[in-house]
């Protein structure tokens, strides 16, 4: 679904020579698969997101989706991002309908917005609050939400224009341990009920390997690039939540963490997953 050739980025910096970001990022994200990048902090994850986002143009290289050419934001693409991104200003139903106003991005970056949305609109985003547990905190202010129910106006707000691909940005960073292996599943429940194709990038091994199909791994070399890729092979007859309790979780931990911590090029195999 989402193909990325040869994507390089440089920004420019006060005083100084630009500085690359990316250099020659080449992927292939499989329709209807959760995918994981990984990496160390500054390998140019947020940034890759950005453009498959169509918040950031690269300097050089192609971003397809479906075999199109990307263009800008696409109306079917969400984004959640590590803080969520969401207005304190605004309360937790304004927040969510957000997406069904922005009619357009200026050339600045700013969103130009409608006066307003319709019934239709109106009903999608309560039956969302409601399903996600938030119908009782429409008019409540993301300040007074829990970290957890932060993440789930988030997650609702993507829903709310129906994507096909959802793009996230370290989205359980801000939780605690618990709270984070249940926003996990749930994130997991509605790609898989949704048939979304998700896109998630994370510094955690175990989040990677527990949630994705196929993780990706960014070098720390400046410019980043894609260095490897790690196919998971999991037991569909098991419940997915033991997953983490199986020898076979801590070997694909183990194979990422000697690869990704110690070599720039993941060479290793586990049951032939690994290229």
């Amino acid at each position: 679904m989402v193909e990325l050739r040869d994507i390089s980025l440089s920004y420019a910096h006060k005083h100084k020579k630009e500085a690359a970001a990316l250099g020659q990022v080449n992927a292939l994200f499989e329709r209807g698969n959760f995918s994981a990048v990984i990496g160390p902090s500054g390998c140019g994850k947020t940034s890759l997101i950005k453009i498959i986002a169509g918040l950031l143009v690269p300097d050089n290289g192609d971003v397809l989706v479906d075999s199109n050419p990307l263009k800008g934001v696409r109306k079917h693409t969400a984004v959640i991002f590590q803080d969520y991104g969401l207005l304190p200003w605004k309360t937790v139903r304004d927040n969510a309908e957000l997406p069904l106003r922005i009619r357009g991005v200026e050339r600045n970056g700013s969103l130009r917005l409608n006066s307003g949305i319709d019934q239709d609109g109106r009903k999608k985003v309560r039956t969302l609050l409601e399903e996600f547990g938030l119908g009782a905190f429409a008019d409540h202010y993301p300040q007074q939400l829990s970290g957890g129910m932060r993440q789930r106006l988030a997650i609702v707000r993507a829903l709310a224009c129906e994507p096909e691909l959802l793009l996230m940005d370290e989205p359980f960073s801000s939780l605690d341990a618990l709270t984070r292996e249940s926003a996990q599943d749930f994130i997991l429940s509605i790609q898989q009920t949704r048939r979304l194709t998700v896109i998630m990038v994370t510094h955690s091994i175990e989040e990677a390997v527990y949630l994705a199909d196929m993780i990706y791994v960014m070098n720390g070399v400046n410019p980043g690039s894609i260095t490897g890729r790690v196919a998971i092979s999991r037991n569909e007859d098991s419940p997915r939540e033991r997953f983490r309790e199986v020898p076979l979780f801590h070997e694909y931990c183990g194979v990422l963490r000697r690869d990704y911590l110690r070599k720039p090029v993941i060479t290793s195999s586990l049951n032939g997953a690994a290229s």
